[in-house]
């Protein structure tokens, strides 16, 4: 077939690691491909044993009829049906009865009215067999022989893909251009075939026009992107909802297609859909959309794309579904109304003094439009996600703010402060909101593909509305304050969170990054000998807050009042003396006059210094610092231990906030200019 005579494939390629979609899915997928103009489907489920482990069997009579009827669905719809087969875990290559069991299999999809196919050979090991070693030269040899043998046996169908095992830039050594592997497959495989090709990496988070025509130079073809960019089996946490994106429409006519291989959940990929098709209609590339992917002068543009399909799939969630897919419009079930119970509305009226009516609110165009930013695209949050993100960092960095009395100079400050986390519980509320909605649609089907990630969300954003309640003064529910021991729901936990949290570059995609721990770090008892070290550091870190206070901890570092014994240690790495907290277990001995209320002393009798310097990312030191000092204390019989800080010093306070052992003390008659926090011991 000449490139001309070939069809532009657009559509669906389902080709996750986990549960197959079901029969009844694939069906409705076809319905909602040709409705919105996509013509392509490639049967790849990664988990069907039969076509990747177990791909020598034949299938049974069973499973034959549900691919005929898959099939014929498929062309009703006037969707391409292409099935894949991926023997590359284990196949030798260099045995003919292994090629003959691959033909067979193949010829009997065949027979079931199927006429378009693809060889996979993407993740597998690159070493062969000592057989293959001696029979081929090289790994793409080996891959094309078979690949091109059994393209000839099926008669050389008009549709066949070949998925390399190098299926993006970053698996090519040591480039796309000068890839030996890629370079055999352009020049020995067949023209009929096209080759699949996922972009620069594996989830690609833009695809250039230059990087295709790359490749498309070696491959001697253009290339059919199998797209990961809403793909969420790696990750069973996130879910993506945000629209296709950049992809500049000038890669249309340089491509053989463009197939996406979306969420594990069916229901949730309408969006992932929907844009593409979206995309694909746009003028052919006469256009170009920026990479950013919100150039007004072009024929796509996501937001718009992202906007209509939100608006059909919201008519979606009005549908109630039964439970074997069936679907009726006021959602009851189909039994006779007289063999059903009476709903509690049915001739119920509430008393003036009784609660009134559970009434479920219904699911707007901008609970959805939340839904999406807040479960966006693997490389970029939505807009209302990342002001969500800016104003928690601001709220927490600035904290100091909330706590400040009403000092002339600080209450624009505090005002400030104010109305931005007024702002931020308003957004939090918005998820809440749309997370109550949600749970009452009619349609559970959808319901149920978003319920864990939904739930997840709404578990973070109170947890992170509780904190903020925390640093204005508030009381949040007991099981929403975060401490050492906190309930399991208040945390995200699991060996595999542990393990991550444990590696360099934990998170490195986050919007806001605390640097890995790399340093080592000794804690040891103070010496004489470490004072010009210790006030260096007290004075470095004290240049810029105003000395007109005077303050025990000040003392505690000079020496003119000595520490509690055990309670002076000081925090090393190999560059010297990056950290020290001294304690004084009884406060008043070291006041000349009534500094504190007698009322914070009862409670809060010792006093305690810390000083980090900031070049300390990694927090667990500081941590171990403290938590000797405040044994020490603890072992003399104090009951509760008090910092004080200069209003203007929010590094430190900001730092200490984070270790989640002081909290900011609230007594009659503290010093206007001051803060205290203090904890119990």
């Amino acid at each position: 077939m000449s490139e001309k005579s070939k069809i532009f494939l657009s559509g669906v390629v389902e080709g996750f690691y986990g549960r197959p979609w079901t029969m009844n899915q694939r069906k409705e997928l076809f319905r909602r491909e040709q409705k919105w103009g996509l013509n392509t489907y490639l049967y790849a489920p990664k988990d069907d044993y039969k076509h990747r482990m177990y791909w020598r069997d034949l299938y049974s009579l069973e499973e034959a009829d549900q691919l005929i009827t898959l099939i014929s669905a498929a062309k009703e719809c006037n969707v391409e049906f292409i099935y894949a087969i991926s023997p590359g875990l284990d196949i030798t290559f260099s045995n003919p009865k292994e090629v003959s069991a691959l033909k067979r299999k193949l010829s009997q999809v065949s027979e079931f009215g199927c006429r378009s196919f693809a060889l996979l050979f993407d993740d597998i090991e690159t070493e062969m067999c000592p057989a293959d070693k001696e029979a081929f030269g090289s790994f793409a040899d080996a891959q094309v022989s078979v690949t091109n043998e059994v393209f000839q046996h099926l008669k050389e169908p008009q549709v066949f893909l070949f998925c390399p095992t190098d299926y993006c830039a970053a698996f090519c050594t040591p480039s796309v251009q000068l890839s030996k592997y890629l370079n055999t497959v352009g020049e020995k495989l067949n023209p009929g075939i096209d080759v699949l090709w996922t972009g620069p990496k594996v989830v690609s988070n833009d695809i250039s026009v230059a990087s295709i025509e790359e490749v498309s130079a070696v491959l001697r073809r253009p290339p059919v992107i199998w797209d990961n960019i809403h793909a969420n089996d790696y990750d069973p946490q996130r879910l993506f909802l945000g629209p296709f994106k950049n992809r500049p429409t000038e890669l249309i006519p340089k491509l053989r297609g463009v197939l996406t291989n979306p969420n594990c959940e069916f229901e949730p990929n309408f969006v992932a859909v929907h844009t593409l098709a979206t995309w694909c209609k746009s003028s052919s590339g006469q256009k170009d959309v920026s990479m950013d992917g919100e150039d007004q002068g072009s024929d796509y543009i996501p937001h718009d794309a992202l906007r209509l399909a939100l608006t059909e799939w919201l008519v979606e969630f009005g549908k109630a579904d039964q439970p074997d897919g069936s679907r009726s419009r006021s959602g009851r079930s189909k039994r006779e109304a007289s063999e059903e119970e009476p709903m509690q509305t049915d001739g119920y009226v509430p008393g003036p003094k009784d609660n009134p009516l559970y009434t479920a609110e219904p699911l707007t165009l901008e609970d959805l439009n939340l839904l999406s930013e807040l479960f966006y695209l693997p490389y970029e949050h939505g807009p209302t996600a990342v002001t969500m993100l800016k104003e928690l960092h601001w709220l927490r960095d600035n904290s100091d703010a909330a706590t400040t009395g009403d000092i002339t100079t600080e209450c624009e400050r505090v005002k400030e402060w104010r109305q931005r986390a007024v702002r931020f519980d308003e957004m939090c509320a918005a998820v809440v909101q749309m997370f109550n909605r949600l749970s009452n649609v009619p349609n559970r089907l959808i319901l149920y593909d978003l319920y864990n990630y939904i739930c997840d969300i709404k578990s973070g954003v109170l947890l992170a509305r509780a904190f903020v309640k925390t640093l204005g003064g508030g009381t949040p529910h007991p099981a929403m304050i975060i401490n050492d021991n906190p309930e399991p729901w208040g945390f995200r936990g699991g060996l595999s969170g542990e393990f991550q949290r444990m590696l360099p570059c934990h998170g490195n995609r986050d919007l806001f990054r605390i640097p890995p721990a790399t340093r080592m770090y000794t804690i040891r008892p103070n010496t004489a000998e470490d004072q010009p070290e210790v006030m260096k550091l007290f004075k470095e870190m004290n240049t810029e807050t105003q000395q007109t206070v005077e303050l025990i901890g000040d003392r505690l570092v000079q020496g003119d009042v000595h520490p509690t014994q055990n309670c002076s240690l000081i925090l090393e790495d190999s560059s010297g003396i990056c950290g020290y907290v001294f304690a004084l277990s009884d406060a008043k001995t070291a006041m000349t006059k009534a500094q504190y209320p007698e009322a914070m002393l009862s409670d809060y009798p010792s006093v305690m210094t810390v000083q980090i310097h900031p070049k300390v990312p990694d927090p667990t030191a500081t941590k171990r610092l403290i938590e000797q000092v405040l044994s020490s204390l603890r072992e003399s019989g104090s009951k509760g231990v008090y910092i004080e800080f200069r209003s203007n010093d929010r590094r430190m306070m900001d730092f200490l906030k984070t270790l989640n052992f002081f909290q900011v003390l609230r007594f009659e008659g503290l010093p206007a200019n001051l803060v205290v926090m203090g904890t119990k011991l």
